[in-house]
């Protein structure tokens, strides 16, 4: 199959009309809003918000507790999202789906699990996670917070040592550094698919490649990848991986934990309770098979009604389709940075390295400064250090302004963008070379 072309201006105002957001009356000053936060959070369609209140309005009942035709139909809604996000990310079975919170409490249930084993409350099969002294745990210096204090905790815990893979000038990594930091004593590797800061690709599958020959697990932050990309799990060969629903259309308050069925069935449960458990005495307990071993107590239902519904509407745009579309507003975006003087890049300049965000460093200026000033102008972005100090850190600032796109993002919202930090840049009088 050919390569699918990108979605088409006229194509893009069509999906604006279908969220509500887009629709919103201009500011008094008579600027409409130019939301490029998406990295952060997404906009919803109307059909998502639609799917989230009919079912509360409608069905909303108990999943898998009762024997009543209510609580049947809300549990086949609730294992049909599931059923839709295996397809969607390449899962071989939706049992290799596990409801979380948000992506954050989805690799910390991977992070808190492989704990209990070496706690002494593992399951069977177990003893792929035991660590110890002179064991490694490996990320990078790009991860952000949630793929990387659980990890150092971890390592704390258990005696493993704690390394990562150093980014170079850039912020980037590649499979070379991967290659010299990873070791025969490498039990552990946790890293982002994307860079929510750089949007710099990570070579996943030659890196899972060389974590296998040494029997490391692989963790995977897919936060910034499944909303934006076309994803494979399965074919990436990662043992575990995370996303959020709200950063790809959905709700708040549901994540995404996958896992290889292997990896999923050895892995002991975190937190428990009730709906978790086939058999409990006064001494002991007995857990469910994965997924429902992960899920104990009341579930966000319709949170996974709704993003079962964002993952409808994602397939009938076209991840191809989106994708090659976002391609293009990135290209827009690098090359915009890169052509103004003052305006440091983070990230690859090579725009097909990187995917959905571009984040900016401006000479002379604090990001929230620039921030403040793009907010008047009428521009959502996202400032700070996005949950990413040592990366900033490594390249030596403490901060950035990042501009992220999603499917309904326009060219004059980048356009709008870019004019704004030059405009920036003459308002705060930042004297800049030719």
């Amino acid at each position: 199959m050919g390569v699918m072309p990108a979605l088409t201006p006229a194509e893009v105002a069509e999906l604006r009309a279908a969220f509500p957001y887009f629709s919103l009356p201009a500011r008094e000053d008579g600027r409409t809003v130019a939301y490029l936060d998406a990295a952060a959070t997404s906009q919803r369609p109307g059909a998502v918000l639609d799917a989230e209140r009919t079912f509360l309005e409608t069905a909303n009942s108990a999943v898998h507790r009762g024997t009543s035709g209510a609580v049947g139909a809300a549990t086949a809604a609730f294992e049909g999202a599931r059923a839709a996000v295996a397809e969607f990310v390449g899962a071989g079975s939706p049992d290799q789906i596990v409801w979380a919170e948000n992506a954050t409490d989805a690799l910390n249930l991977v992070a808190l699990g492989i704990g209990e084993a070496n706690a002494g409350l593992g399951v069977e099969g177990s003893d792929r996670y035991l660590l110890g002294a002179g064991d490694e745990i490996l990320v990078t210096e790009a991860e952000h917070h949630a793929n990387l204090i659980p990890w150092q905790r971890l390592a704390t815990k258990t005696g493993a040592t704690f390394r990562y893979i150093p980014v170079r000038p850039d912020g980037t990594w590649t499979i070379d550094d991967a290659r010299a930091a990873i070791t025969p004593r490498t039990r552990i590797v946790a890293f982002a698919h994307v860079s929510n800061v750089t949007g710099y690709v990570a070579p996943v599958a030659e890196v899972v490649e060389l974590a296998g020959a040494v029997g490391a697990v692989t963790v995977l932050d897919a936060c910034q990848s499944v909303p934006h990309i076309p994803v494979d799990f399965a074919a990436l060969g990662v043992d575990f991986a995370a996303f959020s629903g709200h950063k790809m259309l959905g709700p708040n308050g549901i994540g995404v934990l996958y896992g290889r069925p292997e990896a999923l069935a050895a892995l002991p449960p975190a937190r428990t309770g009730g709906s978790a458990i086939t058999r409990v005495t006064m001494e002991a307990a007995e857990f469910m098979p994965p997924p429902l071993r992960f899920e104990p107590g009341t579930q966000p239902v319709s949170q996974v009604v709704g993003l079962g519904a964002a993952i409808a509407f994602s397939r009938t745009v076209g991840m191809e389709r989106a994708a090659a579309r976002e391609h293009e507003l990135v290209e827009r975006l690098v090359e915009g940075i890169t052509a103004t003087p003052g305006l440091r890049l983070l990230g690859p300049a090579d725009p097909a390295q990187r995917v959905a965000l571009a984040a900016v460093s401006v000479d002379g200026l604090h990001a929230h400064d620039v921030g403040q000033f793009l907010d008047e102008q009428g521009i959502l972005v996202r400032v700070g250090h996005h949950c990413a100090q040592p990366l900033h850190r490594a390249l030596g600032i403490t901060s950035s302004t990042r501009a992220s796109v999603h499917l309904t993002t326009t060219e004059d919202e980048i356009d709008r963008f870019l004019d704004a930090l030059r405009g920036a840049q003459r308002y705060f009088g930042v004297e800049v070379a030719a």
